[in-house]
């Protein structure tokens, strides 16, 4: 399946943000449900094997626009001769807008083989609150073949470059030096860093760091996806984030 959906936020004149583009391809359908608010529905299974889709997100100066999923993402294995499944978001932010990234996790079940690929570019000014979960398989299994390729830039800097890679073929990715025995795991990225409490760390696998540039990264680790969503809640709740 081969999907392309987009949307433009645009400041409305009267202190709104109006959609002027929000079109949508299955299963990467986009609805809107608040003021500043999108969902993303998913219109079919998967992402599985052979899937390549699309997500273009474009923040005007002076628009705000949030991006939820009404549930996770199953990434599931499709059809063995088939090329791995792959996720491409691209998103810009301009000066004065403010993007809110904030889908549910993505379990990577058995046998899946599945890419995703985030490059984020904000201009000096803009704001951004990334985050993405990720569960290593359903409850019980192994999880399959899942690679994160995420880069994020702020006036025209990279402040966030991370490739997060599980399954039969990272050998390794469970021990000490990647997730030591965790089955969960989530990050927030936050530009400016005042959209994030002071660097801290715990309880448990929680830390909040500083990035090189004018950001902050969140990231927790678990043994399920609860303890990840504990710590990292709090931190994309409107009420508890520091301006």
């Amino acid at each position: 399946m081969r999907a392309r959906s987009r949307v433009v936020a645009e400041p409305d004149g009267h202190g709104g943000t109006r959609l002027p583009v929000l079109h949508s391809e299955s299963p990467l359908l986009l609805r809107r449900t608040g003021p500043t608010t999108v969902h993303v529905v998913g219109g079919g299974a998967g992402p599985l094997r052979g899937d390549d889709l699309r997500l273009e997100i474009e923040v005007g100066s002076g628009a705000t626009l949030e991006i939820r999923s009404v549930a996770a993402q199953l990434a599931l294995p499709g059809r063995a001769h088939l090329p791995q499944s792959r996720l491409e978001i691209n998103a810009t932010v301009a000066a004065g807008g403010t993007l809110r990234w904030l889908p549910e996790p993505l379990i990577a079940a058995a046998g899946c083989d599945h890419l995703s690929v985030t490059r984020v570019d904000v201009a000096d000014g803009g704001s951004l609150l990334w985050r993405d979960d990720l569960v290593c398989g359903r409850h019980g299994e192994d999880p399959g073949d899942f690679r994160a390729d995420t880069t994020i830039r702020y006036a025209g800097s990279t402040v966030y470059r991370h490739e997060l890679s599980v399954g039969s073929r990272a050998p390794g990715w469970s021990g000490a030096a990647v997730l030591s025995g965790g089955r969960a795991v989530g990050t927030v990225i936050a530009v400016p860093a005042t959209l994030l409490p002071p660097p801290t760390s715990g309880p448990g696998d929680f830390a909040i760091m500083p990035l090189a540039g004018p950001g902050a990264l969140a990231t927790a680790v678990g043994t399920d996806i609860r303890p990840v969503r504990a710590a990292l809640d709090p931190l994309t709740e409107p009420a508890l984030i520091h301006s």
